[in-house]
């Protein structure tokens, strides 16, 4: 079996995609946030590949994966995490999504429900409008010059060293510097900057984010859902859970825990999760019952979702 640290490699449409993976058994695609990388998920993976087949892969653009001038869009990461899957041999997944990975999530069950079981959100975005200024900062005119300046040599060590000095502290609001420590040290790459600014741009201004995925979260009627949460999160607020799908199959907001509540809690969010998929099948996609559902829309309950697909006569 392979170990969670080994990075693999496959080339999809011309760039190279990195990732790994490990365990078997049901697949579990798990995908990370902003300019971090598959590693955030070095603390879980050993445990859900005791039971999953668990594939964590660096986002185009991130970590090992290429940074070409491309598609930094989330409609465009769904496309690139099916082409992936399919490279893999892989057909249907639970998807796990933290942060922007989470916006990435709900996209890719949107767009491919077919090869989609369930959905697992952590401290996801698209959820609400609010979000850390550092993000927003990304967004504003200037910021490409002012992040270079400010990862440069003579700075980065003192910086860095700084910021994992702070998170050893038992202060809330110092929690999650080792990993943002991760995030300042990678954007001093200009390839890693430029493809972070086109993914924010999609996504996010300096007013927040405006993308969001709360106009479909009625489809959850179709789909498992769980929604994992730090009652800390200084990055994206807790409280956005409560806008989460009203059809959600579990919230959990975890106390003592930041914006990575995956790395806080280790060994409760992998029970969580598997409890989760041990308790919810896997959704079953049917085009007559998404049909009916995208056509009505949120104002009818599921019983009143036919579950037979019928022929209907064309429109003209």
């Amino acid at each position: 079996m392979e170990s969670v640290e080994d990075v693999q490699y496959v080339v999809v449409h011309g760039y190279r995609r990195a990732f790994r993976i490990s365990g078997t058994g049901p697949a579990l695609l798990l995908l990370h946030g902003l300019a971090c990388d598959s590693s955030t998920w070095l603390d879980v993976m050993p445990s859900l590949s005791e039971h999953f087949t668990v594939i964590a892969p660096d986002l185009l653009g991130h970590g090992e994966s290429d940074k070409p001038d491309a598609d930094y869009s989330l409609g465009g990461y769904a496309n690139g995490m099916r082409d992936l899957l399919t490279v893999l041999g892989i057909d249907k997944v639970t998807v796990v999504g933290h942060s922007f990975g989470g916006g990435v999530a709900m996209q890719f069950a949107y767009q491919f429900p077919d090869r989609t079981e369930r959905v697992v959100l952590v401290s996801t975005g698209g959820l609400g409008k609010e979000v850390t200024p550092l993000i927003r900062f990304l967004t504003v005119p200037g910021s490409t010059a002012a992040i270079a300046a400010a990862t440069a040599r003579p700075l980065r060590p003192l910086v860095g060293g700084a910021m994992r000095a702070l998170a050893r502290t038992p202060l809330t609001a110092t929690r999650d510097l080792d990993e943002v420590a991760r995030i300042y040290e990678s954007l001093a790459d200009p390839a890693t900057r430029r493809a972070v600014q086109r993914v924010t741009s999609h996504v996010l201004n300096w007013k927040g984010q405006f993308v969001t995925m709360t106009d479909r979260s009625y489809l959850a009627r179709l789909m498992p859902v769980l929604v994992v949460w730090g009652r800390d999160d200084m990055v994206i607020p807790s409280k956005h859970a409560d806008f989460a799908p009203t059809q959600v199959s579990d919230v959990h907001v975890l106390d003592d825990a930041g914006h990575f509540p995956h790395k806080d809690h280790p060994e409760e969010f992998c029970r969580l999760v598997t409890a989760f998929i041990a308790a919810n099948e896997p959704a079953h996609y049917h085009r007559g019952r998404w049909r009916a559902l995208l056509r009505r829309g949120d104002q009818f309950a599921l019983e009143s979702v036919p579950a037979v697909d019928t022929v209907e006569p064309a429109i003209s």
